[in-house]
């Protein structure tokens, strides 16, 4: 699987990375299950795994799989945030804490990216969390710390100049950070790193889907209309992943997923490499003439 250099740090991410968020919310996941999901992605090449305190029994599962493997694969966790998003501690104190707990989860001795998940700009410009990272940092828990969100506060976040990474939403249902926050993390340096790289793949859905989590990019869609949503999910899913890979500056793509299988074939979508110029602008001039100004980044 290709390797992109990290921003200016000395990693190079597989363009594929697995999000943890899944497995870490489905009650009825399994620890077998989990073990051949992230064996197989790391046989598959896969380097990269993301994760976060608040994905529930995510960092378990994850510490339980593959600990043992720890030299296969770089370990990014999320701080500030906590139990499902249910309450967050963005204290200095909270945030090592969080850590520490983490690693413990993980069964490792470090993370190689530590990231703030999702605060506002005025958490952030209190310094408090920044500091917690920066202390962890110090200690060893982490190699490099990360802003893991989206506009203001993104933009925020890499006009302190202060971290090694940026961590936000852009697919082809949400586009409005490609010439945003994305050129300023590039132009500053940052690793970048696209979750929610495929829009969920929200149009394999005839009629709205049921979890609110899916309703904004939904009906994105059913505005946006691209012509090449009307091909098999086989074929349009590829489409979807490599445009966001596509983008200048993003390194690697989180996804998500359950299944042990799907691995195999994202892996085949991202060996097809780049879109071809012309069918990327295509995506991009569709943007540009249908999307609503008010359609921002989604956390």
């Amino acid at each position: 699987m290709e390797k992109r250099k990290f921003g200016q740090t000395d990693m190079e991410f597989s363009v594929l990375g697995f999000g943890g968020a899944e497995i870490g919310y489905n009650e009825a996941q399994t620890q077998a299950e989990v073990d051949e999901l992230l064996n197989s992605a790391l046989d598959a090449g896969l380097n990269v795994i993301d994760t976060a305190a608040a994905y529930k029994a995510s960092e378990e599962l994850i510490g339980n799989a593959v600990s043992g493997r720890r030299g296969d694969y770089y370990l990014l966790s999320k701080c500030g945030a906590l139990d499902g998003f249910t309450r967050s501690d963005w204290s200095s104190d909270g945030i090592l804490k969080t850590i520490e707990t983490s690693l413990r989860l993980l069964k490792t001795n470090h993370l190689d990216l530590a990231q703030l998940h999702s605060c506002s700009s005025d958490v952030l410009r209190q310094g408090d969390a920044i500091e917690g990272l920066q202390r962890a940092r110090e200690k060893g828990y982490t190699r490099y710390i990360g802003y893991s969100g989206d506009n203001d506060d993104a933009k925020t976040a890499i006009e302190l100049g202060v971290f090694d990474s940026l961590q936000t939403s852009v697919s082809i249902a949400d586009q409005s950070t490609i010439d945003g926050n994305i050129a300023l993390a590039r132009d500053a340096g940052l690793g970048i790193i696209a979750k929610r790289p495929i829009a969920n793949a929200v149009w394999r859905n005839t009629s709205k889907p049921s979890d609110s989590y899916h309703h904004e990019y939904w009906e994105r869609i059913q505005k946006l209309q691209f012509d090449f949503l009307g091909l098999p999910l086989e074929e349009s899913i590829p489409i979807a992943l490599r445009f966001t890979l596509s983008i200048p500056g993003v390194t690697t793509a989180i996804v998500g997923t359950t299944k042990p299988d799907r691995w195999q074939q994202n892996a085949e979508y991202v060996r097809q490499g780049k879109l071809d110029e012309k069918e990327f602008q295509a995506i991009r001039e569709r943007w540009n003439e249908i999307a609503d100004k008010s359609w921002s980044g989604q956390v």
